[in-house]
């Protein structure tokens, strides 16, 4: 069924506007997205370096971070967050795995930095299974926990590689001093207050004279840096949920009111981009993925612990035609574009799918369509027991800038690189984003996923813009096509949302994009 959307957009945003703190010495540097044909505009996006700025809240206040003593409400990136980095000669790519399954883990208990518990059996298969999608990648280095569940991940993946492998202690869990080794429940019953500190705004924690989120961010970004000071080009890094989620969060410049956002599963992989900044600054950052897992990122599952009933699920429709020497967004996909589509479709089959919301181009809307006719076949295809209904929305507001169809190859350079369509670009997302979050709460029923479907840059925008962050923050992902991103509302859509993965193209086999390079870093990345 096919529906137009006029939606009535929320009349606020749910999440306060983020702003950038300044702080003497620091600087925040989003990453350039490098040098890529026309034909692919999932990978084009300019290149910002922000320094000694210092931007305003909504009332014109200057906004200090709650990592320096002050409380924050909602998402803000804080100033402490965009620390200089270590400057690097050559493009770095860092690879993060959360360790597989823990005894602790599967008991419910604490673990915190302890050092007692081990790989279950179940945690023992996802370091293999992890070991097998990074088997073909080239790696120079190994940094890992010294905890014995993140070594033992560690030293699976590695298996029989020659390279070095470097235990380093500041990559060790987060510190939860006194709660470490309860159970859940005991924490609840022994803490009380503190424990539901820790639950609902664990930036600002305490527990023992200790705020353990602060001190987790401060030795996340020491580790950067002593990360970042080995040569090698592609470094492989295995530690733990809390930490990665820092060394994620920090590298991006996000504070410590991010924690629990960023999803870190077991066996989780994240993946991050650093390139040379001119005159040995700080190094550009660029999230290239998070969070992919060895499950599909979609079957059912909690987000930080609480049971994920609401979801927005970003699809990137797949690979256009593409004209030499000119470049329309209207295109069709080709064969590989209607491969990656309909591999899409049969990933969501996991998923109850109602809704699909898609931009008006032909890539988008033939990639709904897929999704909507495999859905509705669910009862042939073995995986439900009634037909699915699936409505179609096709939303102007998915549309990356309007009005620029078909132009030529300098002018959408133009637009792409150099951020002169980006405010145009950001205003869309941010109608488009509020939109999806109406639609969400609207969805009949307890179980809510809404589909959405458009090229990789505007899904780049409606990420940013769950993150509540700004414009000059698109840079800091990447987007591929034919990838899933899921956003899950635990808390229901008026609350933060959590991103469970971004960039998943696992689902994609042979087509999927692989973990590290297969062709020089440096040329890939160059501008």
């Amino acid at each position: 069924m096919l529906l137009s959307s006029p939606l009535t957009p929320l009349g606020a945003s749910h999440l306060p506007l983020p702003t950038l703190s300044h702080q003497k010495h620091c600087r925040l540097v989003v990453p350039h997205l490098g040098s890529i044909p026309l034909v692919k505009p999932s990978l084009i996006l300019c290149s910002v370096s922000l320094q000694k700025s210092v931007p305003s809240s909504p009332s014109g206040d200057s906004i200090s971070s709650p990592e320096n003593g002050d409380a924050g409400s909602g998402l803000s990136p804080s100033s402490s967050s965009s620390s200089f980095f270590h400057p690097i000669a050559t493009a770095k790519r860092v690879v993060l795995v959360r360790h597989g399954q823990s005894t602790w883990n599967a008991e419910g208990r604490i673990q915190g930095s302890s050092d007692f518990s081990v790989l279950t059996l179940k945690g023992e298969a996802q370091a293999e299974t992890s070991r097998q999608m990074l088997l073909t990648d080239n790696f120079d280095v190994c940094f890992h926990s010294p905890l014995i569940r993140s070594k033992r991940t560690a030293e699976i993946i590695w298996a029989d590689r020659k390279e070095q492998m470097i235990p380093e202690y500041d990559l060790r869990e987060i510190d939860l001093y006194s709660f470490q080794g309860l159970l859940k429940h005991e924490g609840k019953a022994k803490y009380g207050d503190a424990y539901r500190q820790w639950q609902t705004d664990a930036a600002n924690f305490n527990i023992d004279g200790h705020y353990p989120v602060r001190e987790l961010w401060e030795r996340a970004r020491n580790s950067w840096n002593k990360i970042l000071r080995h040569d090698g080009p592609s470094i492989l890094v295995v530690a733990h949920n809390a930490v990665n989620q820092a060394l994620v969060a920090t590298a991006i410049g996000l504070g410590t009111e991010y924690f629990r956002v960023l999803l870190q599963s077991n066996c989780g992989v994240s993946v991050l981009d650093f390139t040379p900044s001119p005159g040995r600054g700080s190094p550009h950052i660029r999230l290239n993925r998070l969070n992919q897992t060895p499950s599909s990122p979609v079957s059912a599952g909690s987000s930080g612990g609480r049971k994920a009933s609401n979801r927005i699920i970003l699809v990137c429709h797949g690979a256009l035609e593409g004209i030499e020497g000119r470049f329309s967004w209207d295109e069709p996909m080709n064969m590989l574009g209607v491969i990656q589509s309909q591999k899409t479709a049969e990933l969501l089959l996991d998923l109850n799918v109602s809704s699909v919301a898609c931009s008006p181009l032909t890539a988008a809307a033939d990639t709904a369509t897929t999704i909507s006719k495999v859905q509705e076949a669910a009862d042939c295809l073995g995986v439900d027991c009634v037909p699915r209904d699936v409505e179609i929305m096709k939303m102007p507001e998915l549309l990356h800038i309007s009005g620029k169809q078909g132009l030529d190859e300098n002018a959408e350079k133009d637009v792409l690189r150099s951020c002169t369509g980006s405010s145009e670009l950001w205003e869309r997302a941010r109608e488009a984003w509020s939109l999806l979050l109406e639609k969400l709460a609207n969805l009949p029923g307890s179980e809510k996923n809404l589909v959405v479907v458009s090229n990789p840059i505007v899904n780049v925008g409606l990420v940013a813009h769950c993150l509540n962050l700004q414009k000059e923050w698109l840079p800091s992902f990447h987007l591929d096509e034919g990838s899933v991103s899921v956003i899950d509302f635990p808390d229901g859509p008026s609350s933060n949302g959590v991103i469970r993965c971004i960039n998943y193209t696992a689902h994609l086999g042979r087509w999927s994009i692989p973990v590290t390079r297969t062709t020089n870093i440096e040329e890939e990345l160059q501008f």
